[in-house]
């Protein structure tokens, strides 16, 4: 399996809202995005319509035959089998979601996650397309959402119509999304690396993992 391209960018200051946010790195990749849905308790980003192409492909046109020679013997040499058709080999970078590390400490990678996912909504990212995964102390939003109940809180998570808060024992339970942010904000070491390839694995598109550096470098390099 090709390793992942790791692209290492250093934690920046905290910005304002939006209106008067200057970019800083790193800037998450936008991807295309559906009507957005207001986040609770956070302006969400305007409303747009995500434009589509497409259409039905077209057939392919049919074989042109060549004219037809004067019937006659045809000598043994002239004929030949068709050769097989080369095989086409996978596109495996298709496959692999970029991963974006974001240094911070285990007291800090929390804030880095949530400057993080303010990026991606205001660069055109749906709030059903992230999905924030912690492995030490829950997200308050994840903690608030469970006092209501398990059932409740998986309810929210089955809508996908908004940013989703889960901790990393719960990474198998959660559906993939096209952009995960892990925040390695505490927790056992054996925990982390565990719940890493799994986070991994549930990222369509981006990764962004916010931690120390080397340890997250250690276990994705190894580990996946």
């Amino acid at each position: 399996m090709e390793e992942p391209q790791i692209y290492e960018s250093a934690q920046g200051p905290r910005v304002t809202p939006a209106a008067s946010r200057t970019a800083q790195t790193p800037r998450p990749v936008p991807g295309p995005r559906p009507v957005a849905v207001p986040r609770p308790g956070r302006p969400g980003p305007s409303p747009a319509a995500a434009s589509r192409a497409g259409g039905d492909p077209r057939p392919a046109p049919p074989a042109q035959r060549a004219p037809q020679a004067t019937p006659g013997p045809v000598p043994a040499a002239s004929v030949a089998p068709a050769a097989p058709a080369a095989p086409t080999a996978p596109s495996v970078s298709a496959a692999v979601p970029q991963i974006q590390l974001i240094p911070a400490s285990a007291e800090g990678a929390l804030d880095a996650a949530e400057e993080a996912v303010d990026l991606l909504l205001d660069t055109g990212r749906a709030p059903g397309d992230v999905l924030v995964i912690t492995s030490g102390d829950p997200h308050p939003w994840a903690a608030h959402e469970l006092s209501f109940g398990e059932a409740a809180y998986w309810a929210l998570h089955d809508a996908g119509d908004d940013v989703f808060y889960a901790d990393a024992a719960q990474v198998q339970r959660a559906a993939g999304r096209p952009v995960v942010v892990f925040a390695v904000n505490g927790g056992p070491v054996e925990s982390v690396a565990a719940a890493l390839p799994v986070a991994l694995a549930r990222a369509g598109a981006l990764l962004i993992v916010c931690g120390d550096a080397e340890q997250i470098n250690s276990v994705l390099g190894a580990g996946v």
